[in-house]
């Protein structure tokens, strides 16, 4: 056989390994839709997985012998796993309906229900698993069979491009695929790929000569018998070593998520640097492998150096964060900045990790290759890639449950390298019993022991730096600024709790804070307070009758403490995927005292779907405070599934509560979200909690009621939202951005498709947003901002005759709320606040004083001042409290100054303020269509004001002729101008 066919294989096997890894990705994220995202659940996913593998590797094993046409099998095995491919999301979603709706209610018991969850996931990929397991061994011995010289060289090379291909796989299909066609379109193509690869292999294995293992006969005439102690030995380094492994990949991927962070993407750069690794040192064996005199020698010196360069990574990887905090804070925040970003943090991963996987990408090519050279067979090579297999899920199962909670990050990678310096010793010892010269013995002996020691005595782990999220802001947090109260490696995060200089504890998971409370009494709360209560609070308005409730996602404590403020709720689950971050919020007591000590609170460490479907419990409320949706994995709890999963978890009348970043995220992101929710819940509303933060308040059934908030002045719940300067459901009001009926059309305009756990496009862009530092923050004012337009097309009044608005200093429009009145007081009485911005005290005094004073106030500069004051108390006042400004304005000297462009003018911003929509639209559009020279602002302004009036009274022909006509003369930018948009969607929508 030429050497061209043999390299043809070697590229087909590049594409087995490409499709293959996608199989591992894509298989996790649909398993976890059914068992949950809990650290159990995704280490039992990936053990289906690997035990497919290893079975099918050891059936390879056991009869790949007794096989005349090996590549022939490995064709047919490879059609199968594109067949099953190709069927695979829609046998996944009707069996998954099909336990939802007929088996599941029947079963009762969670221990019952758990099992049948697990029974049906493994009949799901356990098939294609194990065709999988079997693609290896049979190509590598079909290969072997062909070309029989240089065995070493052939089993490396398979090795490498196996690797090789699966590390393109893992990169292509988390920057690409998912984001092009989603779950279903990748594993699709993952399918086509494997169809024709086995075509392929099938073509080119036809006419080919088939000779047999000289071993054939012999391996189907004889009677088993034991395999030697050398053999036994093999396959325990193979097992010993493949455990070694992946308790540094997930000691690996701990150490660099505090450095890299923990998005989706960052993982599979992690992950995809990791296989490169074990793909060069591949490479680099096959080319000598069959030119080792002793590869047991040679394995042993292999063993010992993985295990001190797994050492070394401890040593160097506090450098590593001073790097990314350069990286961060130098690259620009574009397209081009976050590229290299990614291509950094690739780098600083190979750095750690390559050195180590370079040499595991050597030791399963010796290793099998020093089982054929003892006369082993073929059969060898299935068992040495089941018995890897195997290793790695105990390496998996140990790494998680047992050494990452119970050793840390360092005692971790510590208990890896030890694995791998003990082989080393063993397989010394092993050659020295022959050889009877001990020293190399007592060398690597001592080389072990002294890297363990000088490893557990001089390497301290830096929590500050650890805690710091650098991969955010670049920045790098030191001891005389904050005390580390706690820090503690979980399982599926790192959990640490800082206490400022000035009082704030935040907890931290992987070093992003995720919640933050003032400890000091007195002192003002940060932004995270008004988020975490009024998470907690405002959805008791809604349902003030509710007495059931559920949060998911502990944080500091704080909205469950909210809802248990409430004596009315008779029971509070909150549920926390990770047990550390239950200690490290015990911190924050005594602000979050109820949630450790009321008998109607429970704390469940589990994940949320997985709860929701085990314990298949209802509630009136239902909070959802999870962390930041570019961290992996929680985009899933901002999906349609999920809101679809909590629906069927919420009572008839029951609400549901999702809070929303709107920083580190864009506005179609947002709007994804907010589709999502849509398309499951009847009616919502959606509130600012400060300029940052959002809640997206939905019901099951119906409409949403009027708040009562009457259920807010219980004692502790009146004391918490004081603390906050919440005084009155003005308070509360003045935070109202939108509802589902009022944003429909708006969201209908942004092209994206709602967030699903299929088509996850929030999860594939989100930490893009986030360094690029995206802003949504627009969506907190908007509505209302220049003119009420929430008000108007809702048809509703302010029901309140004044209004009084507590200013925050983390929410903008509660601020411009009160300096409205500021000035409307002014007008009043001429008190005049000294928190009044400087600009807007000079304006409302020369108004008052060029009309009623001696002042002499010039008609354009009257007309300016009026339209600055009409647009900052507009949106906030009702229209009597607006009389003061216009009775300044069109009184004493200035009554008699108005020209006629002054008096459109003035009629205008005085229909705004009366909600006229008639006027509104009849004043600003005359004004459009003069000859005057209009500002930028005031043309902007215009269009707006006439859209608005055209909109409300139902005119939406006359609001989109307004756009079309007057639209590009403002030069407006939809995907910045949030309020105009929403007026071209709703003129635009109702067109014939």
């Amino acid at each position: 056989m030429s050497s061209t066919n043999r390299n043809l294989y070697f590229s087909l096997f590049v594409l087995s390994g490409f499709s293959g890894l996608i199989y591992e990705s894509i298989w996790t994220h649909y398993l976890k839709l059914f068992l949950g995202h809990a650290a159990y659940a995704q280490t039992l996913v990936l053990a289906i997985f690997m035990g497919g593998m290893t079975i099918g590797s050891w059936l390879c094993s056991k009869y790949s012998v007794r096989w005349k046409n090996l590549l022939a099998a490995y064709a047919v095995a490879e059609c199968l796993i594109g067949v099953c491919a190709l069927i695979f999301h829609v046998a996944f979603t009707r069996t998954i309906e099909f336990s939802y709706t007929n088996i599941l209610p029947t079963l009762g018991n969670p221990l019952t229900i758990s099992m049948y969850k697990w029974g049906i996931s493994a009949l799901m990929i356990l098939p294609q698993s194990i065709l999988l397991g079997m693609t290896f061994p049979l190509m590598s011995s079909g290969l072997l069979r062909l070309y029989p010289t240089s065995p070493g060289k052939s089993l490396g090379m398979l090795y490498f491009s196996n690797s090789i291909g699966a590390a393109f796989g893992v990169l292509a299909s988390g920057f690409l695929l998912i984001r092009l066609t989603g779950l279903p379109g990748t594993v699709g193509i993952a399918g086509v790929f494997n169809l024709a690869i086995g075509l392929s292999v099938w073509s080119l294995n036809r006419n080919a000569s088939l000779p047999q293992p000289e071993v054939l006969d012999q391996e189907i005439d004889s009677h088993p018998s034991a395999p030697p102690l050398r053999y036994r030995v093999f396959l325990a380094v193979s097992l010993l070593t493949g455990t070694a492994s992946f308790i540094y990949e997930i000691g690996w991927i701990r150490m660099l998520s505090l450095v890299l962070g923990t998005s989706t993407h960052a993982f599979e750069l992690m992950l995809s640097a990791f296989i490169v690794g074990l793909a060069l040192g591949g490479l680099w064996i096959q080319r000598r492998i069959d030119r080792i005199a002793n590869p047991v020698r040679y394995l042993a010196l292999v063993q010992l150096v993985m295990g001190m360069l797994a050492l070394s990574t401890l040593w160097f990887y506090g450098g590593t964060f001073k790097i990314v905090q350069w990286v961060v804070q130098t690259l620009p925040k574009t397209d081009t900045g976050y590229m290299l970003y990614n291509l950094s943090n690739i780098g600083i991963a190979m750095a750690i990790m390559l050195p180590t996987t370079f040499c595991a990408g050597m030791t399963l090519p010796l290793i099998t290759y020093a089982c054929l050279t003892e006369k082993a067979g073929e059969k060898s090579i299935g068992a040495v890639y089941a018995a890897n297999t195997l290793g790695a899920i105990v390496g998996v199962f140990a790494a998680v449950h047992l050494g990452m909670p119970l050793l840390g990050l360092k005692g971790l990678m510590v208990s890896g390298a030890s694995i791998d310096l003990f082989l080393g010793v063993a397989l010394v010892l092993f050659v020295t019993r022959e050889t009877r010269s001990f020293k190399p013995l007592y060398a690597a002996a001592a080389l072990g022991a002294t890297g363990i020691l000088a490893t557990l005595l001089f390497v301290k782990m830096d929590l500050y730096k650890m805690g710091s999220g650098v991969y955010r802001l670049g920045n790098l947090d030191t001891p005389d600024r904050y005390r580390v109260l706690f820090h503690k490696d979980g399982k599926t995060a790192t959990v640490s709790s800082f206490m400022s200089a000035d009082g704030m504890l935040s907890i931290r998971t992987n070093g992003k804070p995720d919640a933050a409370v003032r400890m000091i009494p007195g002192q003002a709360p940060v932004s995270d307070e008004y988020t975490m209560v009024l998470l907690g609070a405002l959805p008791m308005t809604f349902h003030p009758n509710a007495k059931t409730a559920a949060a998911i996602g502990l944080g500091s404590g704080m909205t469950s403490h909210t809802l248990l403020c409430n004596p009315a709720l008779e029971h509070v689950d909150t549920i926390e995927i990770e047990r550390a971050m239950i200690e490290g919020a015990s911190y924050f007591r005594p602000r979050v005292e109820l949630v450790f000590s009321d008998p109607r609170s429970q704390i469940h460490n589990d994940d949320a779907k997985t709860f929701f479907s085990k314990f298949n419990k209802s509630y009136d409320l239902v909070v959802s405070e999870p962390s930041n949706p570019w961290v992996s994995g929680v985009a899933g709890l901002f999906s349609e599934e999920f809101y679809r999963l909590v629906s069927q978890h919420l009572n008839e009348q029951g609400v549901f509560v999702q809070w929303v970043q709107l920083y580190e995220i864009n506005t179609d992101l947002v709007a994804s979200i907010l589709k999502a929710a849509s398309a499951v819940f009847s009616d919502y509303a959606v509130y600012a909690a400060n300029d940052i933060d959002m809640m997206i308040i939905a019901r099951k059934s119906g409409s949403l009621p009027e708040p009562d908030y009457s259920v807010l002045q219980t004692p502790r719940l009146a004391a918490d939202l004081q603390r906050l300067n919440v005084r009155s459901m003005q308070d509360l009001e003045i935070r109202k951005v939108g509802t589902k009926k009022f944003l429909d059309k708006f969201l209908r305009s942004y092209p994206i498709r709602a967030n699903s756990d299929y088509y996850p496009v929030l999860d594939q862009s989100a930490a893009r947003t986030r360094f690029l530092g995206a802003s949504a923050e627009a969506i907190t004012s908007f509505s209302n901002f220049p003119v009420p337009a929430l008000e108007m097309l809702h048809g509703q009044r302010a029901a309140r005759s004044r209004t009084e608005i507590a200013p925050v200093p983390n929410f903008e429009k509660s601020r411009q709320a009160f300096i409205a009145t500021a000035l409307r007081d002014y007008l009043v009485s001429g008190n005049l606040v000294a928190s009044l911005p400087e600009d807007l005290r000079g304006k409302v005094q020369a108004l008052k004083a060029g009309c009623t004073g001696n002042a002499i106030l010039a008609e354009d500069e009257r007309l300016g001042i009026t339209f600055n004051l009409g647009i900052a108390m507009s949106p906030y006042l009702t229209p009597a409290e607006l009389e003061p400004l216009w009775l300044a304005t069109m009184s004493g000297k200035c009554a008699s100054q108005t020209t006629p462009m002054a008096n459109q003018w003035l009629g205008v911003l005085q229909a705004v303020g009366n909600r006229n929509a008639g006027e509104m639209l009849a004043g600003a559009r005359a004004l459009l269509a003069g000859s005057g020279g209009l500002t930028p602002a005031a043309r902007h302004f215009l269009l707006v004001t006439a859209m608005l009036g055209a909109e409300a009274r139902g005119e939406h022909v006359e609001a989109n002729r307004l756009w079309l006509q007057y639209g590009q003369q403002v030069g407006a930018n939809l995907e910045d101008d949030l309020l105009l948009r929403l007026l071209v969607a709703e003129s635009s929508a109702r067109q014939p």
